[in-house]
């Protein structure tokens, strides 16, 4: 036997006893998991966050940590290519089905209803009964003006409403932070308003929209509140580095998300209860916040991490 393969044999087998270990131990480091109908849609882990795992443990471990549901990565470097999608993603679902989980929606770089391996990314996830997919982020061209900006996404947008009702599955745009489509939240709002398609709706992103809206955001969320199909949960802080400040994620409930708070907000305002509730881990967790195929930190570490801001979370929905 070449050492080389023997030694490579070893290490995935160490390695895949570890997980298995670690994800143990998460699974009663803590109180026990409110039920699904405490916390109504299902509780998502990003599987951006777990891609240094294959579909089999990605889905174990997000169960043994508690999470019902998942969000799959589709996309470039994602845990499924888009190009292979026919192939790829049945397996992916067969996987979280088998660990008793539900893959609840996808995240994506669609963003035209005319590209043919778009079509084929919903056309397979509808047909494996995936309910709703993350759209890419649409920028804004600096050579137009913002009213022409918003008369140009509004085609795009209306179109891939249509695709979304051909194929069955429901489009989330997400109000991420940065020059896009989204940050301000009343563009998109204002976009869902005139398409006014069932089929098309926003992904809120807490994090992102108050970085953004600082204490303006309310504002937003009212404005966007009936088109919400899907919730990003995450924290952050403002930090200095460089002699400027700077969004910096951190851990569940560290930093300036008042989760009590914008959880009785979406309530007030009527959002959908059983919309998917996707946490997002975005601090360092040695490059699993980053979707890396290799950690440089042990995984009973990440694992321990994320299972705790799990069970932040769901300590806020149980004392609801």
């Amino acid at each position: 036997m070449n050492s080389k393969n023997h030694v490579n044999r070893i290490n995935r087998r160490e390695f895949a006893k570890q997980t298995a270990l670690a994800g143990a131990a998460v699974a009663f480091s803590g109180p026990s998991p409110v039920s699904s109908s405490d916390t109504a849609g299902p509780l998502c882990i990003f599987s951006k966050n777990l891609q240094w795992l294959d579909y089999g443990r990605a889905a174990e471990t997000a169960a043994a940590m508690g999470f019902n549901g998942l969000d799959l990565t589709v996309r470039k470097n994602g845990h499924v290519l888009p190009e292979n999608v026919e192939r790829d993603l049945p397996k992916a679902v067969a996987a979280a089905q088998k660990a008793g989980l539900r893959v609840a929606l996808i995240t994506t770089e669609i963003d035209a209803a005319e590209n043919p391996i778009h079509r084929r990314v919903l056309e397979t996830a509808a047909g494996l009964g995936i309910g709703c997919y993350r759209m890419g982020w649409l920028q804004y061209d600096h050579s137009f003006s913002i009213r022409d900006n918003l008369k140009r996404f509004r085609v795009r947008l209306a179109a891939l409403a249509e695709l979304n009702e051909k194929t069955g599955i429901l489009g989330a745009y997400q109000n991420h932070s940065g020059a896009n489509l989204g940050s301000p939240v009343w563009d998109i709002a204002g976009l869902l308003h005139e398409i006014h398609s069932p089929w098309l709706g926003c992904q809120y992103d807490i994090r992102h929209a108050m970085v953004e809206g600082a204490n303006a955001w309310p504002l937003g969320l009212e404005l966007v509140a009936p088109y919400i199909n899907s919730l990003d949960l995450k924290d952050y802080l403002w930090v200095k580095k460089g002699g400027r400040w700077q969004a910096a994620s951190v851990a569940m409930g560290q930093g300036m998300v008042d989760f009590n708070d914008f959880f009785t907000r979406l309530k007030n305002l009527n959002v959908k209860k059983d919309v998917p509730l996707c946490i997002h881990y975005e601090y360092d967790l040695g490059g699993a916040e980053k979707g890396s195929r290799r950690i440089t930190v042990s995984p009973e570490a990440v694992l321990v991490a994320m299972k705790k801001d799990l069970d932040y979370i769901k300590a806020v929905l149980g004392a609801r």
